[in-house]
């Protein structure tokens, strides 16, 4: 019998393409996990030697770990719209699954997981002797009521796009109190993936009511002690958390974290961390390469560098004009000059963008050729669609983020020729966010996805009543698009999801609303007395198993 009888049908097609030279060990490992495959059996399966966990002499207990964060305003995970909140609260609240710095998705508080031959039916097995921190078992209950939260339009979840594209709350079936089965719409192979989202943390079926500061009860290590937006998130460690320590005793080893908000600006953050104030910057919403650069030398600091697809979106609104005519959308894409973009904006490091929102490292990316800077051919785009003249436009950023600032200054200066007047208008990235699926014309961050489809099911599809997504921040919807993109996102032979994907680009690099001019490479700068740590391409934090040095 092959190793692979015992799992989905799809596992052995993967070993075959593997050893076809066709897919990666890396892409196998990430399909077959997914698939409901432990990482242990498909590293057997392959040959890979998985590395060991060590236990390190020099592992302790206690200590207050100091990371810089704004404490932004939170009420409901489902809402997060920025990476910070989650980082805090991922020390309080949990996921079902969990995506490692690896890009591997690994069982959580649910244990495994399984799919029909289809991808249609999925069920899920709850982890049994997990408790939240109020002392109430978690069982399925929680992680149904959880996923019907992303689904309840009231809620305005983001993963009502990513989720909602395939699920309906009438496909959840409770089968006992620590299993339930997802009976979904069309084929889909991420679940595992997007139940690792930032907005997914588990919630308490029992006691939430909408506002997790009010009863921060989740099943995470750490338990709240203070939230005071603009100043100070404190958590604490708990005493009964479910998983142990190489000790046998409960995690984490970290006795408290301190989330101190020392605002926007770098220069006094970088000079906490080079002075010993602070441990960690939490630079998930804004990875630039300037704490790398300035605390590179330093003896006292570790520089953890990670490809990621994380990015800057230049977005139009495609139901407000201009930008209701593409001619107009294609000529604002033609005037960026992306070397020098990516040369000025981001200090030359990362990639070139190609205006789809499909990283080149991603399984399902379609090579295509790098569009040019053509102000001309912009210009005539602009006479035809009824601006000889050409056009002024307002250009929303965020002041914080020196690179996206920097991004609209030379844009402005590179669409000058082709008849586009570009107004700056900065703001506080806390304004940004609180306008930022409104403004006409803005640039956006976006953070890493392991898959080529989780973002444009985040951001560039409609609802079951055919109404923009609530992240859709271009109201473009597309139904070619839509339609490849709900057969790309069921189907698991990576060849053929990259011939999908050769359409879903070319539709969206000439029809579509946006412009990505680079792709971004990010760092995790911390004090070198933070161990066992590793730099996730969303720059999430995973402090479980952290300890201090002494």
């Amino acid at each position: 019998m092959d190793s692979t009888d015992q799992f989905h049908p799809a596992v052995s097609d993967l070993k075959r393409q593997l050893q076809n030279g066709e897919i990666s060990r890396r892409d196998f490992m990430r399909y077959a996990t997914l698939l409901g495959v432990s990482t242990l059996a498909a590293g057997q399966m392959i040959g890979l030697l998985l590395p060991r966990k060590t236990l390190a002499a020099d592992i302790r207990r206690g200590g207050t770990l100091k990371v810089s964060q704004q404490v932004q305003k939170i009420d409901h995970p489902a809402r997060f719209s920025w990476l910070m909140p989650s980082n805090s609260m991922r020390m309080v609240f949990e996921y079902m699954t969990l995506t490692g710095p690896d890009n591997i998705t690994r069982p959580y508080l649910c244990e495994s997981w399984s799919a029909s031959d289809d991808l249609k039916t999925w069920t899920f097995n709850v982890r049994r002797g997990v408790a939240f921190n109020n002392g109430d078992t978690l069982t399925a209950d929680d992680c149904i009521f959880t996923i019907n939260q992303w689904l309840n339009k009231d809620v305005k979840s983001s993963l009502l796009g990513l989720v909602g594209s395939y699920l309906d709350p009438g496909g959840i079936e409770k089968v006992d109190d620590y299993r339930f089965k997802l009976h979904l719409k069309r084929a889909e192979i991420a679940i595992p993936e997007h139940f690792f989202q930032y907005t997914a943390q588990v919630l308490s079926h029992r006691t939430f009511e909408g506002d997790m500061k009010k009863r921060p009860h989740g099943t995470g290590p750490f338990v709240l002690d203070t939230y005071n937006e603009g100043e100070i998130c404190i958590v604490k460690a708990r005493s009964n958390y479910w998983q142990k320590g190489f000790d046998g005793k409960p995690l984490p080893y970290i006795d408290e974290i301190r989330f101190i908000d020392m605002g926007g600006e770098l220069a006094p953050q970088i000079a906490a961390l080079k002075s010993g104030e602070i441990d960690l910057i939490d630079a998930s919403d804004n990875p630039g390469p300037q704490i790398m650069k300035a605390v590179n030398r330093d003896a006292h600091v570790q520089v953890m560098p990670v490809a990621t697809a994380t990015t800057r979106v230049m977005r139009m609104r495609v139901d407000m004009k201009p930008w209701d005519d593409n001619r107009v959308r294609m000529a604002l894409k033609l005037c960026q000059n992306r070397e020098k973009i990516l040369a000025l904006a981001y200090q030359g490091e990362g990639i070139r963008g190609q205006d789809f929102h499909v990283y080149p490292k991603h399984p399902e990316y379609c090579s295509k050729p790098f569009p040019r800077y053509q102000p001309q051919r912009a210009r005539k785009l602009l006479a035809e669609a009824g601006y000889p003249n050409g056009i002024e436009v307002n250009l929303a950023v965020g002041s914080e983020w020196t690179d996206i600032v920097r991004y609209a200054e030379v844009l402005k200066q590179d669409a000058a020729p082709a008849g586009i007047r570009v107004n700056i208008q900065t703001m506080p990235t806390s304004q940004y966010w609180e306008k930022w699926t409104e403004v006409d014309l803005g640039v956006t961050p976006w953070t890493h996805r392991p898959l080529g489809t989780m973002v444009p099911n985040l951001a560039y599809i409609a609802d079951a009543d055919g109404k923009p997504v609530p992240w859709n921040e271009t109201r473009w919807v597309d139904p070619e698009f839509s339609d490849l993109l709900a057969t790309a996102s069921g189907t698991l032979d990576i060849n053929a999801r990259r011939n999908i994907f050769c359409e879903l680009e070319e539709i969206q690099m000439t029809r579509g609303p946006i412009g990505i001019a680079y792709w971004m490479n990010t760092w995790m700068c911390s004090n070198k007395r933070l161990q066992n740590v590793a730099a996730h391409p969303n720059l999430v934090f995973l402090f479980n198993e952290a300890w201090l040095k002494s």
